[in-house]
């Protein structure tokens, strides 16, 4: 063999070798995700400002609160008082009313978590929210990619555990938060989605850049 064919094959196969090192694998994308659920992995019940005041026409409707947040009282995590406030109608007029008014107790407060996130203007500041379970990584699935290079975006498809607070496996708590139930009977079988950017130092979750 002539030494030009020589080198021209190492050259193919040492293209061939920096061609499969470009392509990512699921030990790159498992680390990325195990940094975005560390960050991002609190399964919280959108209940961010307390305390939380109920009307009388939301009790007797059944809204959202109404339904939910005697549960929490019944299980210690929240308390409640009658408390009077003056409101606004539709013409913007102030009134007077009761309410009855729902805080955090001394063990509710344990499961209220403030984490720094972005805001729409590119700039980050401390939010928190009441945290029913933090999700950590099972196994990555899959991954559908597109673009190219600053551009290419990678969908990972992953399972999941759950690491659940004990009042989570109340029946009654479960029927007033089904997406808590439905995420926790989840863990290890069903999948959930994050989308990734190829960066310098590897591929992050979009959320955290």
């Amino acid at each position: 063999m002539s030494p030009g064919l020589v080198a021209s094959l190492l050259a193919v196969i040492a293209l061939a070798g920096c061609a499969r090192s470009s392509e990512p694998s699921a030990d790159q994308f498992a680390a990325g995700l195990t940094a975005y659920l560390a960050q991002r992995g609190d399964l919280c019940l959108a209940k961010t400002d307390w305390p939380i005041d109920l009307t009388q026409h939301e009790i007797d409707s059944g809204a959202r609160n109404a339904l939910q947040l005697p549960v929490l009282e019944r299980l210690r995590l929240v308390s409640s008082t009658v408390a009077e406030v003056d409101v606004k109608d539709d013409q913007e007029v102030p009134h007077h009313m009761k309410v009855r008014r729902y805080a955090l107790t001394d063990s509710g407060r344990q499961f209220f978590i403030t984490r720094e996130q972005p805001r729409p203007d590119g700039g980050k500041e401390r939010r928190g929210d009441f945290c029913a379970a933090k999700l950590s990584l099972d196994k990555v699935v899959r991954w559908d990619l597109t673009g190219t290079g600053k551009d290419r975006v990678a969908v990972v498809s992953y399972t999941y555990q759950v690491q659940a607070a004990p009042w989570t496996a109340d029946a009654e708590l479960r029927k007033v938060f089904p997406v808590v139930a439905n995420v926790i009977q989840g863990a290890g079988s069903a999948q959930l989605q994050e989308r990734f950017r190829q960066t310098e130092t590897g591929w992050v979750a979009v959320d955290l850049l």
